[in-house]
């Protein structure tokens, strides 16, 4: 007990400001949550859906590198707090609209992209703030902590923001988001002070000289920039997989917006007693190895059985084995580029390492969108009642997207199996 007393002592600035943005992300969450329902039911495209993830990343991967730059010179505070406040104007802008009857889908895309900016510079602002609030020896914790939170935001948003949709509509929901937005805004004014870095030594760099550098660090380290194309190979994967997902379970016999939920909070549920677990845990011998592995199970399950399977029962089951290893994968990989890049240059790596290792989002949404709607569905409307693709995946429309999910599956384990041959990231473990 007196070692909890003395860690949480230790943490309690760093978990202040993590259960604000716990909170805060909740109510984010459940407004995203509620924009992709009605912009599907709406327009009735995987791929119109699915641009409004592309608008929000295209930002995202396009100007990190940039971002970081101007994060290692800038105040970590005083950027985090501007950057929130734009978000929730966007969110504020989005109830307007709504409540004028206006509201497009293109006006989504835009408030999108903005969102997108202001992520893409508070991201490495609070990076390196987490890495200033706590000693070295609690990095294992926070990769437990973030996916405890978005877990937590998993389980809930779907049962809330269902709840809240069916009681008094979207307008409620955006309104319980800026609610939570700005609780978490007045903590980290009020509450939270980030201690000082070396932000100045950046200043007489230009722009362009300061991002180089931060690119001039990954080509030294190999390993690293290893893992970051492993991560980003595995996003590509993944992306492709959420953008199909509410095409199949919203269109398939025996699926709904109630069976979306569900999927989504058994996420929710997997990843916070997997977050739980690497919280707890040890470091590992191999952070590697565990890296590796945890990927190879995820993508060997989940793909599949959302591929074959015909009912929530199953789709969840894929989902649980999918998410299960994913904490302690993320926790290891946290853990392995903070111990190893110097925290005067994290906010530029961790720029770089956002523009590489999340570009392939934005490209595998759009991919996907397009997959589903031109080639999977339509190979699948074409196949008769006694083909072997419609006694594998089923007739009707969904059953193209499950198709796509047994061509993921073996994409995600081929891409498991290429980069754990890969000796530049084995040599971290020395």
């Amino acid at each position: 007990m007196k070692n909890y007393k003395t860690t949480l002592y230790e943490m309690r600035t760093y978990l202040t400001l993590w259960a604000s943005q716990m909170f805060s992300g909740l109510g984010s969450a459940m407004t995203a949550y509620a924009l992709v329902i009605w912009s599907y039911t709406q327009e009735g495209s995987a791929l119109k859906t699915a641009l409004l993830m592309v608008s929000s990343y295209a930002p995202y991967v396009v100007l990190s590198i940039f971002a970081g730059a101007l994060s290692d010179r800038w105040d970590k505070k005083r950027t985090m707090l501007i950057c929130d406040a734009l978000a929730a104007l966007c969110t504020v802008v989005t109830l307007v609209l709504l409540q004028q009857g206006q509201l497009k889908i293109w006006h989504l895309y835009v408030i999108n992209m903005v969102n997108g900016t202001m992520n893409t510079v508070q991201r490495p602002a609070s990076d390196v703030a987490v890495s200033r609030l706590l000693p070295k020896k609690y990095y294992q914790k926070v990769g437990g902590l973030g996916y405890f939170s978005r877990s937590v935001n998993s389980i809930l948003t779907p049962v809330i923001a269902t709840a809240i949709l069916g009681l008094a509509g979207m307008e409620a929901v955006i309104a319980f988001d800026l609610v939570s937005f700005a609780m978490a805004f007045l903590i980290l004014g009020l509450f939270i002070r980030i201690p000082k870095g070396e932000e100045v030594s950046t200043k007489k760099e230009g722009l362009l000289q300061a991002a180089g550098e931060g690119i001039g660090y990954l080509k030294k380290e190999k390993g690293i920039l290893g893992l970051i194309l492993f991560l980003a190979a595995i996003n590509l994967v993944a992306s492709v997989y959420e953008a199909a997902l509410p095409a199949m379970i919203l269109s398939r016999e025996g699926g709904s917006e109630k069976v979306l939920g569900l999927v989504n909070a058994t996420v929710g549920v997997t990843t916070l007693l997997g977050s739980i677990v690497s919280f707890f845990m040890k470091a590992p011998r191999s952070r590697v190895r565990v890296i590796c592995n945890c990927l190879l199970f995820s993508m060997g399950f989940e793909n599949f059985l959302l591929a074959f399977g015909r009912t929530p029962f199953v789709w969840c089951l894929g989902a649980f084995l999918g998410w299960i290893t994913i904490p302690l994968m993320s926790t290891n990989l946290d853990a392995i580029l903070r111990l190893n890049i110097p925290d005067t240059m994290q906010g530029r790596v961790f720029a770089v390492r956002n523009s590489l290792q999340f570009f392939t989002i934005p490209i595998g949404y759009l991919l996907g969108g397009l997959l589903v709607d031109r080639v999977f569905e339509p190979i699948m409307a074409c196949q008769g009642e006694e083909s072997l693709l419609t006694r594998m995946f089923g007739e009707g429309k969904g059953s193209g997207a499950a198709l796509l999910y047994f061509v993921l599956a073996f994409c995600g384990i081929g891409v498991c199996l290429y980069f754990r041959r890969n000796r530049a990231i084995w040599k971290l473990e020395e």
